[in-house]
Order: structure tokens, then sequence, then C-alpha cells
């Protein structure tokens, strides 16, 4: 553990200051309410995040969608989501994890709602970049609420297993839930009812926290990183048409130009929305590389397969969603028992197994898409869904651990960022390599297997070497 996850929030009155002398405080009232609340929303964000992979094809022929723009389908809430984690983490602990957490919620119902109301592409994906805008205020705050609920290690460690379950619960039952309903306009319309149903029931239940540096906003630094993030991945979803396209050169240039001019920002701020010092914390290092990895390698591989079960082994969307529940739902199974491993295997251990775990899935099912055997497929997703149990187990913990705990909602947020990053690209990729193998899907498919793989043994190695040069 280290010295910043040794400390705690504590405070009086209707706003809590963070301290360090809470340590010895017991945990807050509502703490069971706290964590039922985030893990909730946070289940419904990644259901709507998840929802249009078995979908895709229905969605793509109601609205009329190209093949050259369904990537937009799938990328528009990764978009949303990459581009202001990391904003909405800092805004949640300047100005409120409770304030942040609410807009959020009551966000994402009204734009889910309004997804499900629209008759083109551009809208739809507009719709679904809210969405991730929406889940980003959610998925960074909710972090944040849970770290002043459970001020104990103990405490922390469970409700943050708790909430990495859930993360993993949303993936699962967001396509089972799509599939089951009529259509996916009936599907959204239950998740914009569900999320406003958490947004009404917030406001009671969840307590104020915030940090207590103090000083401006670094309004500056949240307009260049987020402008930066969506030149990035609208170049990533573009650059699968060709990467060698002029809008696609000139957003990675803009990308680049950007994120060079938020450092220059950050250096000179007196409260950066990151402290740039963190990227010398190995812990740091390993929370942002393990979120980026799960993002390229894990969450761009299994946002498309459903798409490659259906188009070549002919599943209906019912019969794909069961089948994507095998490894989804060993992933809830598996992150919500991962706190039996606490004090025996080290968050960072933990990281390297699940993507070793996640490799050998994905190379078992090698040959069997393009076999047409999804017998075959089985086993691969029985292994990949436990390594991403762990995934999901240790990357919430070792994301609040890295961080001063005043600070914890923006090391969520940088760690959600970095994975969300990870999947825009790993969508594109995927997408790339299918559609481009002059063998067929089926052969794209296997081509696609081993660089998840291949992605993922790089990440296990680095997350364990780290703490070697650096610590």
């Amino acid at each position: 553990m280290t010295e910043f996850s040794e400390r705690t929030i504590t405070g009086t009155g209707p706003v809590a200051r963070d301290t360090p002398a809470a340590a010895h405080t017991d945990t807050p009232p509502h703490a069971r309410a706290t964590l039922a609340l985030t893990s909730a929303a946070t289940a419904v964000s990644l259901m709507t995040y998840t929802a249009p992979v078995v979908t895709l094809r229905d969605t793509a022929t109601d609205l009329h969608t190209p093949l050259s723009a369904q990537a937009w389908l799938i990328n528009g809430t990764p978009l949303g989501l990459a581009a202001l984690l990391l904003v909405a983490g800092s805004l949640a602990d300047d100005f409120g994890r409770r304030r942040i957490f609410l807009l959020g919620t009551l966000t994402l119902g009204i734009t889910t709602a309004l997804g499900a109301l629209t008759a083109s592409t551009w809208l739809f994906t507009l719709a679904r970049i809210a969405q991730g805008a929406a889940s980003a205020a959610i998925l960074a705050s909710s972090l944040g609420l849970l770290v002043h609920a459970f001020p104990s290690p103990r405490g922390r460690l469970h409700a943050t297993g708790v909430w990495g379950a859930f993360v993993s619960g949303g993936i699962a039952t967001g396509p089972l839930l799509a599939a089951a309903l009529p259509n996916w306009r009936v599907a959204y319309a239950v998740l914009a009812a569900a999320t406003l149903l958490v947004a009404a029931l917030s406001p009671r239940a969840l307590t104020e926290s915030r940090s207590p540096r103090g000083g401006r906003p670094d309004i500056l630094g949240a307009l260049t990183f987020g402008l930066a993030l969506v030149s990035l991945v609208a170049a990533l979803t573009l650059g699968r048409d060709g990467w060698l396209r002029s809008e696609v050169g000139l957003l990675f240039l803009a990308a680049v130009v950007l994120i060079a001019v938020f450092v220059l920002v950050e250096r000179r701020t007196t409260t950066p929305m990151i402290d740039l010092s963190l990227l010398r914390r190995p812990s740091f290092l390993a929370s942002s590389a393990g979120g980026l990895f799960t993002g390229f390698a894990v969450i761009g591989l299994f946002s498309f397969l459903p798409v490659l079960f259906q188009q070549v082994l002919g599943l209906t969307p019912l019969d794909t969603a069961w089948l994507f529940l095998l490894w989804s739902g060993l992933s809830f199974t598996v992150a919500l028992q991962a706190k039996r491993l606490a004090g025996r295997v080290a968050p960072r251990q933990q990281l390297a197994v699940g993507f070793a775990l996640h490799a050998a899935g994905v190379l078992t099912m090698l040959g069997a898409i393009d076999s047409g055997s999804w017998q075959r497929l089985l086993p691969g997703l029985a292994l990949g869904g436990i390594g991403s149990g762990l995934l999901n187990a240790a990357l919430p913990l070792l994301s609040v651990e890295s961080v001063p705990a005043a600070r914890a909602a923006m090391g969520s947020g940088a760690q959600q960022t970095f994975r969300y990053i990870g999947s825009c690209a790993g969508v594109a990729l995927t997408i790339a390599i299918v559609t481009s193998s002059s063998g067929g899907p089926g052969h794209g498919a296997n081509t696609a297997l081993v660089v998840s793989a291949g992605l993922a043994l790089l990440a296990s190695v680095a997350v364990l070497g780290l703490r070697e040069r650096l610590g």
C-alpha cells in the first residue's frame, strides 16, 4: 500500500473536505447506499456502451449507415469518454464529486432517451458522444465518492472490488438486454429510464466531498486536453478508411500540438488538472498503461467480435449475447471475488496475470470463427473472461492508490482516459485488420486475435517491468 493509499477523507457539514486526519474515523453513514448507487450508475453506463455491440447490424440498417461509417456507431461513446474522463475527474475533485455524479446521471438518461429517437447516423453518433461525456462524469466521480465513503484501506478494497465487478456486469448485461428486447430503440428507452431512476435516488443518499486544494479551476488545461483527445480519437476512427488521407494526418497533428500546449499549461498553473510529477510514479504509470492496454487489446477486440459472430457464424443477436455472456459473466464473477487476493497478490501482479490469461484465451480461439464452430470459442471466452475480471478488479484500486486521496477522482479519470483511448484505437485496428484481409473475415479474425494476444503479453511485461525500471 502506498503512502497515498493510507490517506483518507472526512469532514463535517454538508461538504466533506479531504484530510489525512480521517484515517482514524469510522466509515461515514450511507456508505452502502453510495456503493449501491455508484455501482448501479456505472453498470448502466457500461450497458449503454456495449448495447450496440450485438445490434450494430440492425442499427446500421435502420439508420442507413454505410459500412465506412459504422465504426462511429461503436466509437461515439468512447470518444466522449476519452475526451472528458480526466476533465470530469478533475472537476469532480474541485467542484464536488456528488455534483458531477448527479449531472452525469441526469445527462446520461436524457441523451440515451434522445438516442432512441434519432433517425440518422450523425444524430445517433452525436447522442453516443454525449452519452460518453455523461458516462465520463459518472465513472470519474464514482471512485472519488467511494474513497470518501470508505476511508479505511479494507473498506476501500471492498468498495473498489464491487465497483470493478459492476463494470464487468454492465458489459455483460448490455448486449443481453439489447438482444432480448424488440429492437435497439426499446433497449435505449429502458436504459434511459434506469439511469434517470438512479439520478432521482442519488441527491439524498450521497454526501458531497471535494479536494481542499482551492485555487481557480484549470479551464484552459481542460479545454486543450479535451480537444486533443477529440482530435486523436477522430483520427483513429477515420483512419480505418485510409491512414494516409490528409484529414487523418491533420487530426493527428492537431492532437500532438494540443497535447504540447496542455503540458505547457499544466506546468505553469498553480492548480493543474493533472500533476505531471505523477508521471514519475511507477504505480501511476502502471495504472495508465493497464488502462491503455485493456482498451487496446481487450475492449477493442471484444467490441467487434460479436459482429463477427453474427456475420460469419450466422448467430442471432440473442445467441451472440448469450455467447458473449460467458466472457463478460465470468469477468463479473472474478472481479467480485478478486478482493480475496488482497495481501497475497499486488494489483500490479493481478494486471499481469489478467493480461496473460486474455492472451491465452484469444489464442485458444484461433481458427474457430474461420471454421464456423462457435463451440470452439467457449474455452477461449472462459479464459479471457477470467483475465478480464482480474483487470477490472485491479485497475480501479490501483488508480486511486497511485494518487493522493484528495485527487481520487482525477486518478480514476486518468486511468479510464487511457482505457478508452485504447478502446478507440483497438476497435479501429480490429475493424481494419478484419475488413482488409484478402482471406475473408474469418482469416482476418485470426490475425486480429494474434495481434490482441501480442498486445496483452506486451502489457503484462510492461506493468511488471515498471517497478524494476523506475521503482
